[in-house]
């Protein structure tokens, strides 16, 4: 029996519930920015400090810094000792989170796919909540590219006034600080407790939201992940990506929420599935302005009467060049490495969605049209068919373009048939045309879909 892919319902749990699903990010989202850990800088800050005392802080700066003075490395005493003032502070920090020129071409320390993935959930509704334990502001800037409204809370001060969660459009909660404060919770020590306000904070969004876990290993963050211990209710599912073995912290929280468990190659390519996945289901869902009751009651009323023949065809070309913008190669891209068996009735039934409409008309036009509308499935018919379609990439997805033109071929070929409107059949068959590109020659849609030989298809439309 097979089992959905875990992604996919992670998908479905979002598109289902908007806003239901926290997500906890922390160091992992932005690895692959190039932007250090927080324990990272406190190394690197050991080492400057080091550096300054000529002395040799290696291979264990922070062992060098506990023998040295007898307590272990404070963030906040560290950057006090290196940079003096509050400019130099800033400036130093300022090295280790924002990109100088070299790194802008090099797109490090900039927003990456994962970044902009979400900003994207979030700007349809879908994500109100982020908590992250980095310092960085990456987040912050793939909203404000994405036009997203977002409040920040990055210190107890923060929380005072600020909105509550569920009227606010959307919250990141950086529960270690941000860089450009001194109060930033680094050191084992400071991470080990938050203050009242935080806690009560955490603990309501853990009891009534719902959380996909990403990039965070559990180790370091003892108050974090006390506070996931607390949490009794699992109203909503907990998922847990996980690149690689999960380390004892994590899995002693992932067996005590009975996460579901999703195995990535990292957040860009998650995030960028789940998004890609959502928008998908958002399409399925979403209702067509023109119904398809409505749009089938019009069409069969214009071909019951000759003087609505230019109407009953602007109707179908309407419906037609909808379609074609709605399956643009850029909403369905094909370039991905690998498709599993999900993500590919996924796609069907997103085409069939979209098509639904047409295909409706389809089946009304192949049954009812008349002689003087066959121009009018050929037309349209051909149109979709030779639609802009990529042809590199993932041999599934590329041969998948092709589907809603080839659902439409069959439906009003079908009901051609069974109505014995033949003319009809030869319209969407002969007449119906897409252009070869290796050929250089338009040909028809039966001989485009592989239904006839060249020489067949040639021979069956003379007899048209």
């Amino acid at each position: 029996m097979a089992v959905i892919d875990p992604i996919l319902s992670l998908a479905i749990a979002i598109h289902s519930d908007p806003g239901v699903y926290a997500l906890l990010v922390g160091s992992g989202l932005s690895r692959s920015a190039g932007i250090p850990t927080g324990w990272e800088i406190v190394l690197d800050l050991l080492r400057r400090l080091a550096l300054l005392m000529n002395e040799d802080c290696e291979p264990r700066p922070d062992l060098w810094y506990r023998n040295r003075f007898g307590e272990d490395p404070d963030y906040a005493r560290l950057l006090d000792e290196i940079a003096k003032t509050p400019t130099e502070r800033q400036q130093l920090l300022r090295s280790y989170f924002e990109p100088n020129e070299t790194e802008l071409e090099e797109h490090l320390k900039v927003p990456t796919t994962a970044h902009h993935a979400v900003a994207d959930l979030a700007k349809r509704g879908y994500v109100k909540v982020v908590i992250t334990t980095n310092f960085d502001r990456l987040i912050e800037k793939a909203f404000e590219a994405a036009g997203v409204s977002l409040t920040v809370i990055s210190s107890t001060d923060h929380i005072f006034g600020a909105r509550p969660l569920t009227h606010s459009g959307c919250t990141l909660l950086k529960v270690n600080g941000d860089y450009l404060d001194t109060r930033i919770k680094n050191t084992p020590a400071e991470l080990a407790s938050y203050d009242e306000l935080l806690t009560g904070l955490l603990d309501r969004i853990f009891d009534e939201y719902g959380l996909l876990v990403v990039g965070w290993s559990a180790v370091w963050d003892t108050a974090l992940r006390e506070a996931l211990e607390r949490c009794r209710n699992h109203r909503f599912t907990t998922f847990w990506a996980l690149k690689g073995a999960a380390e004892e912290q994590a899995n002693n929280l992932i067996t005590r929420r009975r996460s579901v468990l999703l195995s990535i190659d990292g957040a860009d390519s998650l995030f960028q599935s789940v998004s890609e996945k959502v928008v998908s289901l958002e399409d399925i869902s979403r209702p067509h302005p023109l119904s398809t009751p409505v749009a089938v009651a019009t069409l069969k009323r214009y071909v019951s009467e000759d003087r609505y023949r230019i109407r009953a065809h602007d109707l179908v070309l309407d419906e037609a060049k909808r379609l074609i913008v709605e399956c643009d190669p850029e909403r369905f891209p094909v370039n991905v490495p690998k498709v599993t068996y999900d993500e590919l009735i996924l796609r069907m039934r997103r085409y069939e969605a979209l098509t639904d409409s047409v295909m409706s008309l389809c089946i009304i036009g192949g049954y009812w049209g008349e002689a003087l509308h066959e121009s009018i499935w050929s037309d349209s018919l051909g149109l979709i068919g030779d639609r802009k379609r990529e042809s590199t990439g993932n041999t599934a997805y590329i041969n998948l373009q092709d589907y809603p033109a080839l659902l439409l071929v069959y439906d009003c070929g079908i009901a051609a048939v069974a109505a014995k409107k033949y003319g009809n059949l030869a319209a969407i068959l002969f007449r119906a045309s897409r252009q070869n590109p290796s050929l250089q020659i338009d040909e028809p849609l039966a001989q485009a879909f592989g239904t006839l030989s060249h020489s067949s298809a040639g021979d069956s439309a003379k007899s048209y």
